[in-house]
């Protein structure tokens, strides 16, 4: 028998509705951890993450009654987490991906041998990088989302963001190997 994903925690979120004492206490303890590693890999700052962690479940919870179960609470909270790390640092006025006027044509990926790398030295490395590429590294490789989704997010065109990870990845390889 398989379980829906789309309902874990299912009763935990309809007591929250309900205000039960408690239930949001506890679906705040399940998912804080993991929505504060989502907003520190964007924001790279313990303060702003920890803001943006608490902000995104105070959001979430006002506004428990739209969520309608179309995805996983985890996957509906993550998704507030991120668009509220890109508004912050969009407020901040960094450069979230200013690549409009680059645009360029891709050609099919090539494979890069690697040798077995230190996940520490691949933490080192994306910490390194240009904040564009960052939110593009996170947004595809970590979050799993794909280059029509990270558009959206971004503000950006697919081609844009397929480019912007083109070359994130190829300066995260660059600056792994001289680590």
């Amino acid at each position: 028998m398989e379980t829906d994903v789309r309902f874990t925690h299912q009763n935990l979120v309809e007591e929250c509705k309900k205000g039960i004492l408690g239930s949001q206490y506890e679906l705040y303890s399940l998912y804080v951890d993991a929505m504060y590693n989502v907003g520190y890999r964007f924001l790279g700052n313990k303060e702003d993450a920890e803001d943006i962690t608490q902000d995104s479940f105070v959001d979430a919870f006002r506004n428990l009654e739209k969520f309608k179960y179309e995805s996983s609470f985890g996957a509906w909270l993550k998704r507030i987490v991120i668009n509220k790390s890109i508004n912050h640092l969009k407020a901040k006025r960094v450069a979230v991906v200013p690549m409009d006027a680059h645009e360029f044509h891709l050609s099919e990926e090539e494979t890069v041998e690697v040798d077995k790398v230190d996940i520490q030295k691949v933490k080192m490395g994306i910490a390194k990088l240009p904040e564009g590429y960052r939110q593009i590294i996170n947004l595809y490789l970590i979050e799993g989302y794909d280059h029509v989704e990270i558009g959206e997010i971004l503000d950006i065109s697919t081609s844009t963001s397929k480019s912007q990870y083109h070359r994130a990845k190829k300066k995260l390889l660059e600056t792994i190997s001289e680590l």
